[in-house]
């Protein structure tokens, strides 16, 4: 007997929605248009490939393998991973992938992580949460420490005299000048 139309939409539906509820997600594209995330709602723990000891950051050529504690990642659909010595690098990277990237565009990514500060994790950078200006430096200087919520970024900054925090689509070129220069322009 062939399916009707109306019985094929309800498996869809309930395939997508046992997807869902099983954690499993669809790729998005770098910017978030669903606006900010709930502080409440952690950034995913992410399996991502380790750097190797002669893995270089497309940015800086600096050996990421070093730094575990600040580490990020670019994942592509291909399986190329792209490693960065810190989330400030990661981010010049995604803002200027026609100068580091080598081709690749945006759409090609599979996955992007960086390393939460305490647990040494990779988690999900587009819903991490990052502190900048505070008395913790990177292996570059000023650095956007990581986070999974926001509850844990506000800690950090208490402890650290963090200056401000901010979300993945917040980062641009300039703020990251700022870091660069040492200034944390405070909200």
């Amino acid at each position: 007997m062939k399916d009707s139309p109306i019985d094929s939409r309800r498996l869809l539906l309930c395939v997508l929605l046992i997807c869902c509820a099983a954690g499993f997600g669809v790729a998005t594209e770098l910017s978030s248009t669903s606006g900010p995330i709930p502080a409440s709602t952690p950034a995913d723990a992410l399996a991502l490939p380790a750097p190797g000891p002669g893995d270089r950051c497309a940015v800086c050529g600096m050996f990421p393998a070093k730094f575990p504690k600040w580490c990020a990642t670019v994942l592509f659909k291909d399986g190329h991973a792209e490693h960065f010595d810190g989330p400030k690098d990661l981010f010049k990277y995604l803002l200027d992938m026609a100068k580091h990237a080598q081709g690749r565009v945006e759409r090609d990514i599979e996955a992007v992580g960086v390393t939460d500060y305490y647990e040494v994790r990779s988690i999900d950078a587009r819903r991490a949460f990052y502190v900048i200006g505070s008395d913790v430096l990177g292996p570059m200087g000023h650095e956007l420490v990581a986070h999974p919520t926001r509850p844990a970024a506000e800690e950090f900054v208490r402890d650290h005299q963090g200056k401000r925090i901010v979300g993945f689509d917040e980062v641009s070129a300039a703020l990251l000048a700022g870091l660069d220069e040492g200034r944390f322009e405070a909200r």
